[in-house]
């Protein structure tokens, strides 16, 4: 049967593909956001800036201690790709959310599992705000990518998932001038450096409701993923990453430590405690790695690098985390 190896978890905020010095466009572009999620609460950026004023973010925002943090997490993202290198599992399931990437508006699924014998990453061509110009080479490269998928694993895990009452979408070819999402190309391009190994991408739909997964049915997907992948006929080392979050795009140190503590204890009563609208916009990545805590509860997770990256007075910016399973 094949067996689970290694676990890693990473944040794939543009702020890691971007230097420091230009963190501030980020930052530009938070002012203009009028919906930024907070505990629960929307606020515009004037709104927030007020209601967090007492905890003094501009400590935060020097340009030294943003050169320190983004040092701090490159050096956490090395060691990920470090660690995946030395034990070289034969495939990679890869957990993560698409933002209309693969998935049109109107078609989005709780649930997808890609299982086509190949999946391509095309670099994005519409204009977008320069923060995010600044990281898409990172992120997507400049030419058209295939990435090799275990479409023997992919199907597999489609029969079991059903078997296990999760009615999950599959597909084995995507659509024409549709790219696999950045939370997949990241660990492509950061992670798998310099070997690339076939993956298995396993989409959430985290992000859009109205048909978001919760927290706690998660984590009970990533458990039942575990089985489905340990019940394969086969001898491969298998390695399960989790792509996306902490907290975004409002820093919430207290959310990510104890989502981050829950983790690591394997507490699933806590992991399904935490409400809902804590689950939203970019924190609802979070998700990802919590189905990714469920599949890999029998290793032992080690956080290797929590930064809280804020970029504003607001305390707008990114819970940066990276962590493995061993």
């Amino acid at each position: 049967m094949a067996k689970i190896v290694l676990g890693l978890g990473t944040s794939h905020s543009p702020m890691l593909s971007t230097p420091a010095e230009i963190w501030h466009l980020h930052a530009d572009r938070d002012q203009k956001n009028k919906a930024l999620e907070f505990r629960g609460r929307t606020y515009n950026y004037e709104e927030l800036k007020q209601s967090r004023a007492r905890e003094q973010l501009e400590q935060h925002l020097d340009n030294e201690i943003w050169q320190s943090k983004q040092e701090s997490c490159q050096q956490a993202i090395r060691a990920l790709s470090k660690k995946l290198s030395e034990v070289s599992p034969d495939v990679v399931v890869i957990v993560g959310d698409d933002q209309h990437e693969l998935f049109y508006e109107d078609a989005m699924p709780a649930f997808a599992i890609f299982w086509g014998e190949r999946i391509q990453c095309i670099p994005p061509v519409e204009p977008v705000h320069s923060s995010i110009a600044a990281a898409r080479r990172d992120q997507f490269g400049e030419e058209p990518e295939w990435y090799a998928v275990d479409s023997n694993l992919g199907k597999h895990m489609v029969v079991h998932m059903m078997a296990e009452g999760f009615d999950v979408a599959q597909f084995t070819r995507q659509a024409n001038g549709r790219t696999v999402g950045h939370a997949f190309t990241f660990v492509r391009r950061r992670i798998m450096q310099p070997k690339m190994f076939p993956i298995l991408p396993v989409t959430i739909n985290t992000y859009f409701p109205p048909n978001q997964p919760t927290a706690a049915r998660c984590y009970v997907f990533g458990k039942a993923l575990r089985r489905a992948i340990e019940s394969w006929d086969s001898t491969k080392r298998v390695a399960v990453v989790a792509s996306g979050g902490l907290s975004h795009f409002v820093v919430d140190e207290e959310f990510d430590q104890g989502v981050l503590k829950a983790m690591r204890e394997n507490d699933e009563k806590v992991m399904g405690s935490f409400g809902e609208p804590l689950f939203q916009s970019g924190s609802s990545e979070i998700k990802n790695w919590i189905t990714a805590a469920g599949a890999l509860e029998h290793l032992n997770m080690q956080l290797l690098n929590y930064t809280p990256a804020y970029r504003s007075e607001a305390g707008t910016g990114c819970g940066l985390a990276f962590a493995q399973w061993l």
